[in-house]
């Protein structure tokens, strides 16, 4: 019986490497999850989530939150952090002309590159340097200090999502429009969620042309500035809410190992004992027919209730 199932988890490995050597399964698209993998091969639960390991240990797969586990688009060499080299009088050195091409744009894209791939907590000064191969304190004479940093990071991403210049005729599609860019732009850089504060704004200039196209739809049909302003601030709470979980469900898994769908068969069993009292009835019909998390089927539902919820202000207003 063992025999049969390290055969059976071999064959899977096998069959899906072969896939994604082949192009079949191309950098992005996501791979079978361990419960369809359980239902196609008829194997334990165990064996798909062994699968699913073999392939990230082997760096051909990796987790994305919210989405699954998909295929990994094959990496640039990473050239290892060297030493900044100190020019002696009188001697050559390539320690001038790397400094001299050290730019406030070159850092703050190694910033995002660090914190787009490795998290916000991973972000220094000594984790920038090293990405640019310089001296630490170089990067002094372009930004004050991390946080300093942090600002020109935000500011950057967000001027790179620029809004269209004509915004859609009708009030829903316009707002539509500009929350489905956010999230977008919170989905491409996970950490950008939880940087951001609605209680203590950051004073982020491209992120202002995303406020004025959001009030100035809301005031146009009728709300007070007031109330249409309370209306944004409801719409982009919500929509950094649901993109908290991005960097979140990142950190988690980089501390246990296990993708959300992983962790979550490991605790099928306590749930499951929980449910078998009978005391839940609904969420035991629910957890036999299965649910699969999904953030952008979560966002999309949920942008749309608010919308609905919108909907009798800003039409009742237009026909008064």
């Amino acid at each position: 019986m063992g025999g049969q199932a390290v055969s059976r988890y071999g064959q899977i490995v096998d069959e899906l490497r072969r896939r994604i050597e082949s192009g079949e399964l191309a950098p992005g698209d996501r791979v079978p999850s361990t419960r369809e993998i359980t239902r196609r091969w008829g194997v334990a639960m165990a064996t798909a989530t062994k699968v699913l390991s073999e392939l990230r240990r082997e760096g051909m797969v990796h987790a994305v939150p919210g989405v699954g586990t998909v295929v990994t688009a094959p990496s640039r060499p990473v050239r290892p952090a060297r030493p900044a080299i100190t020019a002696r009088p009188g001697g050559s050195s390539d320690a001038s002309s790397v400094q001299a091409a050290l730019t406030l744009g070159r850092i703050v894209g190694a910033a995002v590159t660090v914190a787009d791939t490795e998290g916000l907590a991973a972000l220094s000064m000594r984790r920038v340097a090293a990405e640019l191969q310089v001296a630490t304190m170089s990067l002094y004479r372009h930004v004050a200090d991390k946080d300093d940093l942090l600002m020109r990071m935000m500011d950057g991403v967000m001027a790179g999502h620029p809004l269209p210049a004509d915004a859609p005729a009708g009030w829903r599609e316009a707002i539509e429009l500009a929350a489905r860019q956010l999230w977008d732009v919170f989905r491409r850089h996970p950490w950008l969620a939880p940087a951001l504060s609605v209680t203590r704004p950051q004073m982020i200039t491209s992120a202002l042309p995303y406020s004025e196209w959001m009030l100035a739809t809301l005031h146009a049909r009728g709300l007070d500035l007031q109330s249409a302003f309370t209306a944004h601030l409801m719409l982009f709470n919500y929509t950094r809410g649901v993109a908290v979980n991005l960097e979140t469900e990142r950190e988690a898994q980089a501390h246990s190992g296990l993708d959300s769908e992983e962790w979550m068969d490991t605790q099928e069993p306590a749930l499951l004992a929980v449910l078998g009292t009978g005391r839940f009835p609904a969420l035991s019909r629910l957890a036999s027919a299965g649910y699969e998390l999904d953030l952008d089927a979560l966002f999309e539902f949920g942008l749309q209730r608010l919308l609905d919820g919108l909907a009798p202000l800003l039409d009742g207003s237009s026909a008064g």
